[in-house]
This record gives structure tokens, C-alpha cells and sequence, in this order.
């Protein structure tokens, strides 16, 4: 609490993205940016999760541009779609006809009117001519001969809406599927016409079955979904798509469906779904608040697209489809033609044929798969608001920059996985841009005013050791700042230098430009595994990398910590050979040494240039003990001090050693790895090198000797072993030396 108190501000400023979020999703204070963002979002996740495979149930007769150039300009004759219809229903069987096209005026293109028009004036008096008219009449009046194709086959007409016609009206609606009082006194928000072109009478009354086909378009110009009831003076009219549905299934009664909520008033305007009635059963096709349904796209459009099978309707005209090839199909006659304008702007194209959008929800509908926006999309966002933004409103001001950051991205993630999970299961289309808009803007705001109110101290601190000690230990050291600072002072620390072995090989080998690029892999991974185990680096100096542990954060088990981190250093370098020989790349290698003990640490250098660095005897003896792990074939070389406060490893005594520069002898150690307990094979061989060893400081030249004998066979690669045998093979010829305690002196660095 209380750092909730200390942080009040900024937590207050953090919360003014979801106040406007929240005022964005209710609708006090509508944003269309984020609006056409969420149409975005949606059409790129249905871009990439469309299943672009055929669906072979529908066909598509499609009057193209070759169907135009061989029998002529739309509209055709109507003894021409008459032959269309027979064709289809007599040769290839199909199972339901549907038209995305509209007869609104009579076929005047026989000239039977004009004839009749004569018979009764002109040529009145002609003997024969009324006989030869009337019995010419029925091959003439090609309306005639197109509702007598169309009586009696299942065959769903299409029409539209508008109200851009000043409400006139033409042609024949087709009865309603519901009517007002169907809606137990409810008004819902269905899409609304006052106008409509429909089909003529003689074709209505042939085909009583009939759909309008109209979009609806998003405010950005694209067409996203279809509505499935229109109301017209208070009567409900259903779409092509679902008149096309209902024909299936054997014509089940429309209802309507109200969500179930007991938290929604009981005179709520929307539906939850359209429910199709028969019998005993009930489907329910999810609808948004204007009972449209979302189109799913299967695929790109057009007969290129992949989707749907596209048949020109001039070649089932002309013969040239086989016999049933079209069996048991679902037919849909409409364009592609651009001159006939029923080509759309779609989530998946900008010149999408307006009949494929049926033909789409006509194969979901069979499938009972159907995306859709549910009633409670607005709970759903609210909810996700609030949560998120109070996340990042309590929590951020508690973190450093990065695992802020990572919060951040946490939660988008969260929020993103969520809402992608509930559209691939349950199809539900829920808002996502305001929550990612909301978040981004959180968190910009709660970094900005932290970077540029709260952490000035904290920033000047961070630019002093940032570039020394990991992002851990700066977290540590912006907490309390005023403990701590540049000044130099004398305390107990663990000192490594580590060195790249084979240096001078390599850069007479390599190009200057190939070597520093090895260079840079290399450090980078020791230093990552430096800072993992909370380390301060002090320099690198050409092949060698320096680091120190206990300052400035204070760090009880700092020796065991550079123990550690020396460890897997050497490990790293393995993983990079590894790496480095499937590249046909030289193999590198490391020499460590560490030391505990006082030494001074703090801003030291020059006016031009300082660092924060430590000195003393200690750091020397380090940098001695590093250059001795080529003499004894190991990676990592540590004195006994350091080995007395890292007692959790197990450590092999390598020597009793005199470094040049120093007086006194130091015992110094490799470690083998985390203790206590050793393998057998292992602790055997520990046991005999403590038995070799202890012969070697006796001069007991013979027992030392089968000991290492028995050493180097157990493991002969170790040059440590041999290294020993060749110093008893020199010391054996000598006469014994009472004085001697075993010491190896060195007098070069």
C-alpha cells in the first residue's frame, strides 16, 4: 500500500487511457479511429485463418464476359434464361436454383406487344392474323415461357431493397417470414427499406419463392456481412442466402431469437439469433444487433479464387457441360461481369463478385459454422478494459523499464490469446483495438511520466552502473540510491579475469573483420552468463574480459556466485565450438582465474577518463592465477581463498603455487562442479589424485608415480596428470630436499 501511495500520480495518469477506452466502447465518446482499426484487425485475421479450399455443394452459373459476347447484352431474353433454368434442372439435375439477378420489367424483346398492339388496331381486319398471333402467343410471350420453366422446381428468385428511390416500389414481394407481432411487443434494429425492385408477377406467382440480395456496407466502403431479415412496412423479408437455406431444410418457420440474459431488458432491440422451427427442432443462426450474419470467406473471389466452381452460363447454354455433371449441386446464377456492376470491396478483395458473398453463407450455413458478434460484445469489452488497464495502472509504477515492458506485452498477449481463442472456437467476433490501443497508451503514459517525474535520481544512478552491473543489480541499487556511490573504498570481493586462449592464432588466420565478429559472439555470451550470476564487469582488455562480485551491490555469496558464473562460462565456450564447427570455424578456448580477498573498488582514473574498477594485491594475483591455466590444462583456476567461501562445489587442488611478484605461497584449486557427492568413477579419481598429491609433497617419487600411472589411464587427456609426471620424472633423478614443501615457483606473468 504503501508503495501504491508513493506511486499515486502516476497510477493516476496510467488510468486515462481506460476512462477513455471505456467511454469508446459505450458509445459516449465513439472513436472511429479505433473502429476502423477493429475492421482491420478482423479482416486480417480472416485472411489468415480462411480455409482457401474448394467447396463443391455450390456452383456459381456465372454470366461473364464470354457469356455477354455470345448471346448479347444483359438482360437476356427471357426464353434465353428460360432454356438457362431447363437446362440446368433437366440435363444436369441440380438440386436449388438460385438468382442473384432480378426480373423486374416485363420481356418486351419478342415484340408480342407490338403484335397485340396491331391485332388490335391496324391489322384488325386481316383475316388469320389474330389466329396466327394466339397460336404464336406462347412461344412469343417469353415471360410466359420463363414462368413455366420456374413453376414447380425449387427455385428461390432474387430481388433488393433501397431507399433511394424516394419509396416507389416495382414488382412483387414475396410473403413475408415474419411479421411485428412475432416480436412480443418488441422493436428490434433491423436493417429498414422503403423501396424495393422485385420481380414481376407472372414469375413471382411461378416462383413464390424469393430473397432479397443486398450488403451491407461498412462505413470504410467494405462489405463484411449480409443481413438475413430486412423489415418493410412492419413486415420481415428474409435474404437469398437464408430463403436459399430454408428450401433445404424443407422450409422450417422463422422466429426470432432473444438472448437469454437475464441482465438485458425485457424490451432489448436486438436479436441474439434467427431460429429456424420445424417440428420438434430448432436451429439457431447467430445474427448481430441488425440481424446480419458475417460473411466467411472461404477464399479469394472470382473463378481464379479457388472457392466455388464457376461455370459460364454461356457454355450450359451452348451444351458444352456434360450430362450431371452439375448433379444434386446448389446453383447461383449472377456476374462477374464488371460492366454489370455486382462486384464489391471485401476483407478479401477489392473486385469480389457480390454472388460468391451468398454463395459463401449458403456453405457455412451447412456447415453450422458461422462467425458472429454476440450481444454481450460490449460486456465482454468492458470487461477486458478494466482489467487490463487496472493491471498496468497498480503494477507498472512498481517496475523497472523492461519488466514493464514484458507486463505490457504480457498482457496484450493475454488479451490478444483470449479474444483469437474465443473467434476460433466458439466463432465469436469480439472488439480487440480499444484494449490494444488502451494498453499502448498505458503504458506510454506510465513510462513517461516515470521516466520524466519520478526517476531522475534513479536515472543518474542507472547511467553510473548500468554499463558495469546487470539490469538486476541496478534494479537493487535504484531502490535506495543514496546507498550508494562512485567513491572508492577497501571491501572483500571476488575478482576473475578471464582470458581467450589461442588469440594469436586465430588473428593470424582470420580477416580483421571475421575476427571481430567472433570477438563479439564470444563476449556477448560471457557476458551474458556474468551478468546471469550478478556481475560486474570492469573492462575488456583485447582477448581478456575482467569482472568482479560484491560490489557496488553488496553480495554475501559473491565467491560463489563467480564460481559459478566461471562454470558456465567455460560451458558457454563449448556450446560456441560446437557452433563454430559446423561453420568450419577455429575452436577457441578459456583460461579463468579467480581471487577473494580486500581490495579497493570505486570511480578511479584520470580526468579525460575514469571507470569504476577495482585494484589491490588481490586483482593481481587473479590476473597470475588466469595465465596458470594454460600450464595445468584446465579452464578455471581459483585460490584458496576463494574455494573456502565457495564450499558448495567440489574442487580438485591443482598446486601449491609462488607467483612472480609475491612472497608467499598460495594453494590453488579448479573446480569439478556443484557438490558435495561425486560420481564413483569420479571420486575415485579424486581420491587417487589427493593420494598422488600427497606422495609428490613427500618425494615419494614411486607411490606418486603408479598413482599418476593409474591417473593418466582413467584419463589420459588430462594434462594436469602428465604434467605431474613429468615433474617426477625430473625430480626422481634428484637427491631428496629437506626443505621442500612442494611449492611450484613461477617467475614469469
Amino acid at each position: 500500500m504503501a508503495a501504491l501511495r508513493q506511486h499515486g500520480a502516476r497510477i493516476a495518469v496510467t488510468l486515462i487511457p481506460l476512462v477513455l477506452a471505456v467511454l469508446h466502447a459505450v458509445g459516449v465518446a465513439p472513436m472511429g479511429v479505433l473502429q476502423r482499426l477493429d475492421h482491420l484487425i478482423y479482416d486480417a485475421r480472416l485472411r489468415a485463418t480462411m480455409p482457401a479450399t474448394l467447396d463443391e455443394r455450390v456452383v456459381i452459373v456465372d454470366i461473364d464476359e464470354k457469356s455477354l459476347a455470345e448471346v448479347g447484352r444483359w438482360p437476356w431474353s427471357r426464353d434465353r434464361v428460360a432454356q438457362l433454368v431447363d437446362t440446368l434442372f433437366e440435363q444436369q439435375g441440380i438440386a436449388l436454383l438460385g438468382f442473384d439477378t432480378v426480373f423486374a420489367e416485363p420481356d418486351d424483346n419478342s415484340g408480342l406487344r407490338q403484335l397485340q398492339q396491331l391485332a388490335q388496331g391496324a391489322l384488325a381486319e386481316q383475316p388469320g392474323f389474330a389466329a396466327a398471333l394466339q397460336s404464336l402467343t406462347p412461344e412469343l410471350d417469353h415471360d410466359a415461357r420463363l414462368a413455366r420453366a420456374l413453376q414447380g422446381r425449387p427455385v428461390v428468385l432474387g430481388y433488393y431493397f433501397t431507399s433511394d428511390r424516394d419509396g416507389r416500389r416495382s414488382g412483387t414481394l414475396p410473403e413475408p417470414v415474419m411479421q411485428s407481432s412475432d416480436l412480443q411487443g418488441r422493436t428490434i434494429l433491423a436493417t429498414r427499406w422503403d423501396g424495393f425492385g422485385a420481380n414481376i408477377v407472372p414469375l413471382a406467382a411461378a416462383a413464390p419463392r424469393a430473397g432479397f440480395f443486398n450488403a451491407i456496407t461498412a462505413p470504410d466502403g467494405v462489405v463484411r456481412s449480409l443481413p438475413l431479415l430486412a423489415e418493410h412496412d412492419g413486415r420481415y423479408y428474409e435474404s437469398l442466402s437464408l430463403a436459399m437455406f430454408r428450401l433445404l431444410l424443407g422450409s422450417p418457420t422463422v422466429q426470432p431469437g432473444f438472448p437469454a440474459s437475464r441482465l438485458l431488458p425485457n424490451n432489448y432491440q436486438a436479436l441474439e439469433s434467427v431460429r429456424l422451427v420445424q417440428g420438434t427442432t430448432t436451429l439457431a443462426i447467430p445474427v448481430d444487433e441488425r440481424v446480419s450474419a458475417l460473411i466467411p470467406f472461404r477464399g479469394p473471389g472470382g473463378p481464379q479464387g479457388g472457392s466455388f466452381t464457376y461455370v459460364s452460363a454461356s457454355d450450359v447454354l451452348a451444351g458444352r457441360l456434360a450430362p450431371d455433371q452439375l448433379r444434386n449441386k446448389i446453383v447461383l446464377v449472377g456476374t462477374t461481369a464488371p460492366g454489370l456492376l455486382d462486384l464489391r470491396v471485401t476483407p478479401v478483395g477489392e473486385t469480389y463478385p457480390g454472388v460468391e458473398t451468398h454463395a459463401n453463407l449458403i456453405a457455412s450455413l451447412l456447415d453450422g459454422e458461422l462467425d458472429s458478434q454476440p450481444d454481450y460484445a460490449l460486456g465482454y469489452e468492458l470487461v477486458v478494459l478494466v482489467a487490463a488497464g487496472l493491471v498496468l495502472a497498480l503494477v507498472l509504477p512498481l517496475l523497472s523499464a523492461w519488466r514493464a515492458v514484458l507486463l505490457s506485452l504480457s498482457v496484450v498477449a493475454a488479451v490478444m490469446g483470449l479474444n483469437l481463442w474465443l473467434y476460433l472456437g466458439p466463432g465469436l467476433v469480439l472488439p480487440l483495438a480499444s484494449a490494444l490501443v488502451m494498453i499502448g497508451f498505458a503504458f506510454a503514459l506510465n513510462m513517461s511520466y516515470g521516466y520524466f517525474v519520478e526517476s531522475r535520481t534513479k536515472r543518474e544512478l542507472a547511467q553510473l552502473f548500468g554499463t558495469y552491473v546487470p539490469p538486476v543489480l541496478v534494479e537493487e541499487m535504484v531502490k535506495d540510491p543514496a546507498s550508494y556511490s562512485m567513491q572508492a573504498t577497501t571491501r572483500e570481493l571476488t575478482v576473475m579475469f578471464c582470458d581467450m586462449r589461442g588469440f594469436t592464432a586465430l588473428s593470424e588466420s582470420m580477416e580483421p573483420a571475421q575476427l571481430q565478429a567472433l570477438l563479439n559472439t564470444v563476449f556477448s555470451r560471457l557476458t551474458q552468463v556474468i551478468r546471469e550470476h550478478r556481475g560486474t564487469i570492469d573492462k575488456y582488455m583485447g582477448d581478456c574480459v575482467m569482472a568482479f562480485w560484491g560490489a557496488p551491490v553488496d553480495m554475501p555469496d559473491h565467491a560463489a556466485q563467480a564460481v559459478a558464473a566461471a562454470l558456465d562460462m567455460a560451458r558457454a565456450v563449448d556450446e560456441l565450438n560446437r557452433e563454430h564447427a559446423a561453420q568450419v570455424l577455429p575452436a577457441i578456448g578459456v583460461g579463468i582465474g579467480l581471487n577473494t580477498g580486500a581490495m579497493c573498488v570505486g570511480d578511479m582514473g584520470s580526468d579525460v577518463r575514469r571507470s569504476y574498477t577495482v585494484i589491490g594485491d588481490a586483482v593481481n594475483l587473479a590476473s597470475r592465477l588466469e595465465s596458470l591455466c594454460r600450464v595445468y590444462g584446465v579452464d578455471v583456476i581459483a585460490s584458496d581463498s576463494t574455494r573456502a567461501q565457495a564450499a558448495g562445489f567440489v574442487w580438485q587442488e591443482v598446486d601449491r603455487v609462488r607467483v612472480k611478484g609475491k612472497a608467499s605461497s598460495v594453494t590453488v584449486y579448479t573446480p569439478w562442479g556443484v557438490g558435495p557427492d561425486l560420481p564413483p568413477a569420479q571420486a575415485e579419481e579424486m581420491q587417487r589424485w589427493n593420494q598422488a598429491l600427497q606422495a609428490w609433497r613427500s618425494q615419494d617419487w614411486p607411490a606418486c608415480e603408479a598413482a599418476l600411472a593409474q591417473l593418466q589411464r582413467q584419463n589420459e587427456k588430462k594434462v594436469l596428470y602428465h604434467l605431474y609426471a613429468q615433474r617426477v620424472a625430473s625430480s626422481e633423478v634428484l637427491p631428496i630436499d629437506p626443505s621442500w614443501d612442494g611449492t611450484t615457483t613461477f617467475e614469469t606473468k
